[in-house]
């Protein structure tokens, strides 16, 4: 893609991109049967979306959210909040856009889903029925073996890939660490969300110590050997942190030349690597290996490796009928595991539910995803994808020619832009997703 084409696609998809779902949508509302019960589990970027898309495509449609929490942190641009440069309260949306398009937003836990009742229960003790349920539930930790505190160790070494009380746990540790520490962050197998999250954490992290602590470094300890946009952030870590120097603030480690992690200490804040040995850390960032949220194991939805599969064009469950599972906790083969891929998801099932309830088609939706990673002060790149179901091969598949990744060596100034885009991207998706 040329590079107006490519600055016009990014505009579009960080500015209007409830369009195309909303007129994959639209031909339902006319005729549409009003009626109709659909509960959602789970407030975040997939459920709200969906939450929203189906009072937009028939306002008759019951539409309950069911969350635990009052309000919702983003993850996306939580990075942002470690290295200083946005606020907790800049990442956190609440439900009130929602409620008033007469969404009921519920706040408690959800504890079972009866699939042949077609039930949804709560931690509270209420139940409610449903002709559709959605499940959007994020994801849930595997605390590796060789941790020694178990699931406890997030209370010392925080994950933080949950946005909210773990980034703020974060950003303190970071904050109180002497200037000269190292920081670790552990890089989790894939599949998982976010997929250039902890690179693009490492990078804003070494902005925030190269004016402030510069005497500090960060290491990447992987538990891979190649990473999503690896070109684009070597290239910014040399260009911004002297990465491949002696002096330079981040260092990356492979899965390969670790040999492996040995053992993790919250205890001690040491590291040991099956090739490296021991190694003391002042913060330790943990980001477990994942899987489905709970509820969707509780539910029967995961398969062997702990994810939902589901039929691509309505994202209903391939185990339970009438349950709906997206985000990251779906498996969306070739979709990435992002915030932009379940608001898509999310408008896609919306479409899916209304046609579905009106006894109409579905159809074979498109999908699309943009996901912006910042390096530093004036420096971000992307990448853009569209999607289309490709049935006979049963994924999602890229369509050729659609979106494009921001070229290597590019100008300061389309490095700059891209920061800019990514900000506007922000700004629209919460809009878009929470109202």
């Amino acid at each position: 893609m040329n590079t107006m084409n490519r600055r016009h696609f990014l505009k579009t998809t960080s500015g209007v991109a409830i369009a195309g779902a909303a007129t994959l949508a639209a031909p339902s509302l006319a005729n549409a049967a009003a009626g109709g019960k659909v509960v959602i589990v789970g407030g975040g970027v997939g459920g709200a979306t969906t939450a929203r898309y189906l009072k937009m495509g028939n306002p008759d449609i019951d539409v309950t959210v069911i969350e635990p929490k009052a309000s919702y942190h983003t993850c996306f641009m939580s990075n942002e909040v470690l290295g200083g440069e946005r606020t907790m309260g800049q990442i956190e949306v609440t439900f009130d856009g929602l409620m008033k398009m007469g969404v009921k937003v519920i706040k408690d836990h959800v504890t079972a889903i009866d699939a042949a009742k077609k039930t949804v229960t709560t931690a509270g003790g209420t139940t409610y029925g449903y002709d559709h349920c959605v499940v959007a539930p994020g994801i849930s930790f595997v605390v590796d073996p060789f941790v020694k505190e178990g699931e406890a160790v997030f209370d010392k070494l925080p994950h933080a890939w949950q946005a909210g009380p773990q980034t703020a746990l974060l950003r303190s540790q970071l904050e109180a660490m002497p200037d000269g520490g190292k920081v670790a962050i552990i890089a989790p197998p894939n599949p998982f969300r976010c997929p250039p999250g902890p690179y693009e954490r490492a990078s804003l992290i070494a902005q925030y110590f190269m004016h402030n602590k510069p005497k500090s470094k960060v290491v990447i300890i992987d538990r891979k050997d190649k990473f999503s946009k690896q070109g684009l952030f070597t290239q910014a870590w040399k260009n911004l942190y002297g990465f491949g120097t002696d002096n330079s603030i981040i260092e990356w480690r492979s899965g390969a030349s670790t040999g492996g992690i040995d053992a993790v200490s919250a205890a001690d804040m040491t590291i040991e690597t099956l090739s490296g040995g021991k190694e003391k850390f002042d913060v330790i960032n943990y980001i477990a290996p994942q899987v489905a949220g709970t509820i969707a194991s509780i539910a029967g939805l995961t398969n062997d490796k702990g994810w939902c599969d589901v039929d691509k064009t309505t994202f209903e469950s391939k185990v339970h009928k009438g349950i709906h599972v997206l985000g990251d906790a779906s498996v969306a083969t070739s979709m990435p595991k992002s915030g932009y891929s379940a608001n898509s998801q999310g408008k896609v099932t919306a479409a899916a539910i209304i046609n579905m309830l009106a006894g109409k088609p579905v159809g074979t939706p498109s999908y699309v995803n943009t996901c912006y990673s910042i390096a530093g002060k004036d420096y971000a790149f992307s990448v853009a994808a569209v999607y289309r179901f490709d049935a006979e091969k049963d994924v999602i598949g890229g369509v050729a020619g659609a979106g494009g990744l921001t070229p290597m060596d590019a100008s300061a100034e389309m490095l700059r832009r891209e920061v800019e885009f990514a900000h506007s991207w922000y700004n629209n998706i919460c809009k878009d997703t929470w109202g």
